[in-house]
């Protein structure tokens, strides 16, 4: 029995990487998922089409969430598409080196337009049509708690989804609507290809599993948080890292 038959995800920034498995395992799991996208309709639709050669459901829909305007018509695309909304992922994000020399007002603006007020306003819009039982998911770093030099402005935006994470859990608590946080690890996805590949056998080695995340094993967190299994589980991030501290 898949455990979320009948129910209905939307997922941001679910076209690659992370974003992609997560969509896949949800739908796996049974499922109806919208995968959303900002730039490539080509890759959200290679997304779409694996999980309905699967057997899925899912559709695709593009919507910037660094832009207000057009995350209440992403929302109310998962309604009009699948009548109903129970599961929201915050995946969707941006990530920059920076250095303290580096940092520009342009790349502040666009980290927390992005990170921190899409989540929130998309969770907002969410929020309104999620049904008692619901669940939202937001995906937060390793860095949020071992914050690291030259990734200033990420690390600060992840640092606020898990306070986030706390403060809409317990908003929505009384609604029984859980809000999971999950802080990934060093995960390998087609955006750090190549720029992780000088840091891979460092991060590694800060690895007590030894070995680089994947995908999948983030989504397989998500799956649990989105489970009645993870029923009494609400405003607090759990990290998915091998064990690293970064």
């Amino acid at each position: 029995m898949r455990h979320l038959s009948g129910k209905v995800a939307l997922v941001t920034g679910s076209s690659k990487g992370i974003g992609a498995g997560i969509a896949k395992r949800l739908a796996a799991d049974g499922a109806a998922v919208v995968v959303n996208f900002t730039r490539s309709a080509e890759d959200a639709d290679v997304v779409v089409r694996a999980i309905v050669a699967a057997g899925g459901k899912a559709f695709a829909v593009k919507a910037d969430i660094g832009k207000p305007e057009q995350i209440q018509p992403l929302v109310d695309a998962a309604l009009s598409q699948f009548g109903r909304l129970d599961i929201l992922v915050n995946n969707a994000g941006v990530y920059q080196v920076d250095s303290l020399e580096s940092i520009t007002a342009d790349s502040i603006d666009e980290h927390f337009n992005i990170n921190v007020r899409g989540l929130l306003l998309v969770t907002q819009a969410a929020a309104r049509v999620l049904p008692a039982g619901g669940v939202i998911v937001n995906i937060s770093s390793g860095v949020a708690k071992s914050p690291q030099p030259m990734v200033h402005v990420y690390c600060a935006t992840k640092g606020a989804v898990d306070t986030l994470t706390r403060t809409l859990g317990t908003e929505l608590g009384p609604r029984r609507i859980r809000v999971v946080g999950i802080a990934p690890g060093f995960v390998a996805t087609e955006g750090n290809a190549e720029s992780a590949k000088p840091m891979t056998d460092y991060l590694v080695g800060k690895t007590p599993l030894g070995r680089v995340g994947q995908p999948s094993d983030i989504a397989a967190a998500v799956s649990y948080a989105v489970s009645d299994d993870a029923g009494w589980v609400t405003g607090t991030t759990i990290d998915v890292a091998g064990g690293m501290v970064f």
